[in-house]
C-alpha cells in the first residue's frame, strides 16, 4: 500500500482524527500532535477495553507545553482507518489528564526518541507511524499533512493525514526537503534550520537558527529578540486580554509577508496567513473586530537551540512531509498559501 489518507478535523485552536481503539472499537477524538510521540486516551472519554485490550502494568506519564498525562500503559488495535489497523499499539490509558479540553488525548506521531524514558522500565516504544511500517501498512515510514485554513468554529473535516507517502493532489510546487537539524534540544523533535524576515526589505527577524514543526502548537511562535523586532516592524500592540499582538485596519493594510527560509527556499506567509480567522476571534478569548496577529513570543531569546516553533497557523499555509526514513521535513505550497480567508 503506497499511499493511505485519513481526514482530520479542526476545532478551533487544534486539529483532531477520530481513532478507533479494541475490537469492537471505541471512537476517541485525538489531537494530532508532530510534537510528541506518545499516542494515549482517556482525558474525555473513557477507555474501553475489548478482548484486544492488554495492560502491560507499566506506568506512563508524558508532559507537555501546556498540559499532562499519567496512567497505565496497554498494547491494543488502533484503527487510524479500516486500511490504517494496527495490531498492539502501545497506548496510554490516562488516570489523570491537565490542560486538555473537547479531545480524548493525543496522537502522537513525533520521533520515537519522544517516547525513551515516558513508560517506566522501558526504552522507547514504537510510534503509531513505526508500527504502521514495521506491520507492512505502509511501503514508506513517513507521514504528509495537509491543513486548510478555516472561519469556522464549527468541527469539520478539512484536512488530511497521508501515511506512507506525498499526496500530489494537494501541492502546486515541489516538496523541498531538509534534514533534521544537528542542533539540541531541536533535534530531538522534527526539527529544522531556518531563518525569518520580513517585508521587501528583508528586515531579519532571525537568523538561521534551530526549531521545530508542531502540530500540537496553534500559533507561529518565535524567539522573544526576534518577537520584538517583528513588533517593531509591524507597529502592533500587546493586547493583554489574549496575550497576542493586535494590529489597526490601517497597519493590516500596510502589513508584509514574513519569508521562512528553509533550505535555501524562501516560503511567504502573507499578511493575511498572518493573522488570526477573524470569525474565530472568541476562540481565543479575542473581541469580534479586532485583528490579531498569529506571530507570538516563544518565551526565550535566540541561542536556546530551540529558537521557533512552526505551529499549525504555518502549516496551513504549506504541504508538509515527516519522514522518519530519511530523518527529514519537507514542505510545499498548495492552492491555501496565497489564500485570503482570515
Amino acid at each position: 500500500m503506497d499511499l493511505t489518507d485519513i481526514d482530520v478535523g479542526f476545532l478551533a485552536v487544534t486539529y483532531t482524527a477520530s481513532v478507533g481503539v479494541g475490537s469492537p472499537a471505541t471512537q476517541y477524538t485525538l489531537l494530532i500532535d508532530t510534537g510528541s510521540s506518545n499516542t494515549w486516551v482517556g482525558a474525555g472519554t473513557k477507555y474501553h477495553k475489548t478482548k484486544t485490550s492488554k495492560s502491560t502494568g507499566k506506568k506512563v506519564s508524558v508532559s507537555y507545553g501546556s498540559g499532562s498525562f499519567s496512567g497505565t500503559e496497554y498494547t491494543d488495535q488502533v484503527a487510524l482507518s479500516s486500511e490504517l489497523v494496527i495490531k498492539q499499539q502501545s497506548i496510554g490509558v490516562a488516570s489523570t489528564a491537565q490542560g486538555f479540553s473537547d479531545v480524548d488525548g493525543i496522537l502522537g506521531i513525533g520521533p520515537v526518541d519522544l517516547t525513551d524514558g515516558t513508560v517506566g522500565g522501558s526504552t522507547p516504544v514504537p510510534t503509531v507511524t513505526d508500527n504502521l511500517f514495521q506491520q507492512g501498512t505502509i511501503s514508506t515510514e513517513s507521514i504528509g499533512i495537509s491543513y486548510v485554513p478555516t472561519t469556522t468554529a464549527d468541527a469539520v473535516a478539512n484536512g488530511e493525514l497521508d501515511f506512507g507517502g506525498v499526496d500530489t493532489s494537494k501541492t502546486t510546487g515541489d516538496v523541498n526537503y531538509v534534514p533534521i537539524t544537528s542542533t539540541s534540544p531541536a533535534s530531538q523533535y522534527w526539527g529544522i534550520d531556518q531563518s525569518i524576515s520580513y517585508g521587501d526589505g528583508s528586515t531579519t527577524l532571525l537568523d538561521s537558527t534551530a526549531g521545530i514543526v508542531d502540530t500540537g502548537t496553534t500559533l507561529v511562535l518565535i524567539a522573544t529578540d526576534a518577537f520584538q523586532a517583528y513588533q517593531q516592524a509591524t507597529g502592533a500592540t500587546l493586547d493583554s486580554a489574549t496575550g497576542l499582538l493586535t494590529v489597526t485596519a490601517e497597519q493590516f493594510a500596510g502589513l508584509q509577508s514574513l519569508f521562512f527560509n528553509i533550505g535555501g527556499v524562501a516560503y511567504e506567509l502573507t499578511p493575511n496567513a498572518q493573522i488570526w480567522p477573524r470569525e474565530l476571534n472568541s476562540t481565543l478569548g479575542g473581541q469580534a473586530g479586532q485583528i490579531y496577529l498569529v506571530v507570538s513570543d516563544l518565551g526565550s531569546n535566540s541561542g536556546s537551540g530551540l529558537d521557533f516553533i512552526n505551529g499549525f497557523a504555518f502549516l496551513q499555509r504549506f504541504y508538509s512531509v515527516f519522514d522518519v526514513t530519511n530523518s527529514q521535513v519537507g514542505l510545499a505550497t498548495t492552492q491555501f498559501t496565497d489564500a485570503e480567508t482570515n
